[in-house]
């Protein structure tokens, strides 16, 4: 079944300010939020097309990619975006807005959220630069990541190799205590187990019980032939670790392709302007041109080419994503007066001058000029 447009689930035009998406976000998440509406199915899709909206739309990166490609920016292929399932933890669409609403106050209800498993790792996002003829090809690349990663001592607890975490007595592991006051019922984060669920008595030498430290990692990545600017790419799990035994959070590396000192490109299609002599554009003759797989093609130009034509090469531009299909190479010569001329050459350009009197030899300016005296002589009338 194909997704719905994420700016038609939240009800929002294509160009909303993130105000106007966390509005709409908000509206959504508390009409179909599972607490409200229990043994719904139907309001617990509602929610999850909506939770999995907003994590895309509220981040500036992923919404820019999914403007430019839709769906195809987060599929397995070329991007992760929203994970289905009912909350999503990319980014925590509905906590963000209610704890921006409720602070540490959440009033009674079985559907507050438990951590006692750990706090998920943060996503991480870098720019990878590649050429033109890298983006044509694709490529295997090494990208360096500052980040941090599970504890090996105490595989990832927190806790010192030979102990184990246990459940908090404060809150018998819920994460959250209750408070009565009056006919409210008070909820907020546990002091103790700052809403882990688990408290550490004999925290790692190695990592000081956060259960996770900083390194440095290498990372292979695969760019299939044909990206454009600004792709993400995906790599699941090598984001950031999770604080003490959470799961990670993904990577995702944002394509930057560089200018060409030849090539403009449009999609799979590739543009070069080639300068040619006065000579070669009035007597025709044949050029080779550069392309973008490092080969050369042979163009024709034909006898009284003129400035500005476009010659068009198939199948000698970029490659197609996921395709084995290329796009064309547009040639535009730019005829180039002659400069530095000599004294003979000054003169054969003045013979051709005069033997050109009253031959059509520039029908393109004898046209304009002639169309000028019209409008000339049209208002001296």
């Amino acid at each position: 079944m194909a997704k719905r447009d994420f700016y038609e689930t939240l009800g929002v035009s294509k160009g909303a300010s993130i105000d106007e998406i966390k509005k709409a976000y908000r509206k959504l998440a508390m009409k179909y939020h599972p607490d409200r509406n229990p043994d719904s199915k139907e309001a617990e899709e509602k929610f999850r097309e909506a939770n999995d909206a907003y994590d895309v739309l509220k981040d500036e990166q992923k919404r820019a990619a999914y403007d430019r490609f839709g769906h195809a920016a987060f599929d397995g292929n070329m991007g992760g975006g929203p994970r289905g399932g009912g909350g999503g933890d990319f980014g925590g669409g509905f906590a963000d807005i209610f704890d921006e609403m409720f602070g540490d106050f959440m009033g009674g209800g079985g559907g507050q959220r438990r951590q006692s498993a750990g706090t998920r790792g943060s996503d991480i996002r870098i720019n990878l630069e590649i050429t033109l003829e890298e983006a044509f090809e694709g490529k295997k690349a090494q990208v360096h990541v500052p980040t941090s990663v599970a504890c090996e001592p105490c595989n990832g607890t927190g806790a010192e190799p030979g102990s184990q975490p246990t459940t908090c007595g404060t809150c018998a592991g819920r994460g959250r205590v209750r408070q009565q006051s009056g006919f409210f019922t008070i909820e907020r984060t546990c002091p103790r187990c700052q809403g882990q669920g688990r408290v550490i008595e004999d925290p790692c030498h190695s990592c000081h019980g956060q259960g996770r430290i900083e390194k440095n990692q290498t990372l292979a990545i695969q760019i299939p032939a044909g990206v454009e600017d600004g792709t993400p790419i995906r790599l699941s799990g090598k984001g950031e670790a999770g604080l003490r035994g959470g799961g990670p959070g993904d990577l995702y590396v944002f394509i930057s392709v560089k200018a060409h000192r030849f090539f403009k490109r449009e999609g799979a299609h590739l543009f070069c302007n080639v300068p040619i002599p006065m000579t070669t554009a009035a007597l025709g003759g044949t050029l080779e041109v550069p392309v973008i797989d490092g080969k050369r093609a042979r163009l024709q130009i034909p006898e009284g080419t003129q400035n500005g034509h476009s010659f068009r090469l198939r199948g000698k531009g970029m490659s197609v994503l996921r395709s084995s299909a290329r796009g064309d190479l547009y040639i535009q010569v730019q005829v180039e007066t002659p400069v530095n001329l000599t004294k003979r050459q000054k003169e054969l350009l003045e013979e051709f001058q005069t033997e050109s009197k009253g031959q059509k030899t520039s029908p393109q300016s004898d046209g304009f000029f002639a169309k000028v005296k019209e409008f000339w002589d049209g208002l001296t009338e």
